[in-house]
């Protein structure tokens, strides 16, 4: 391998290249994009919140899934968790300044879905009826 093409390379590891099937780019998405990740992140845009609190604040998801969700995100460097040392114990998370910042990128998508509902639901109910179902 040239020069040149070690050079490209690098490159595209550093900025990440999502259409890449192998580029850690990928897994980074899944976190951020999955249903609970995406509901996490807006969540705690609204401030630190403990696990129960999440929770319930995100209805449906069950501890495993939050929790595994959580540890996804922290990993990446989206989520700060904080022990704190009390009986029982008390563990509180929060968004990092990169969480913060992906958390924005995402609120606007789900409030533009939020937004748009009625239109996106008249399309379903269109196709449905254009295919019969």
């Amino acid at each position: 391998m040239g020069t040149s093409e070690t050079s490209k390379l690098l490159q595209k590891i550093e900025r990440g290249e999502l259409f890449c099937v192998n580029c850690p780019s990928r897994q980074i998405l899944q976190h951020v994009t999955s249903r609970w990740g995406v509901l996490v992140l807006v969540a705690l845009m609204g401030g630190t919140h403990r696990f129960s609190e999440l929770r319930r604040k995100v209805g449906g998801v069950s501890e495993k899934m939050l929790a595994q969700t959580l540890q996804s995100l922290e990993s990446d460097g989206f989520i700060d968790r904080i022990s704190l040392p009390v009986v029982p114990p008390h563990v509180e998370y929060s968004l990092t300044p990169l969480g913060r910042e992906i958390g924005e990128k995402v609120e606007a998508l789900t409030d533009w879905i939020e937004t748009n509902l009625t239109t996106i639901l008249t399309s379903q109910q269109t196709v449905k009826r254009r295919s019969g179902a």
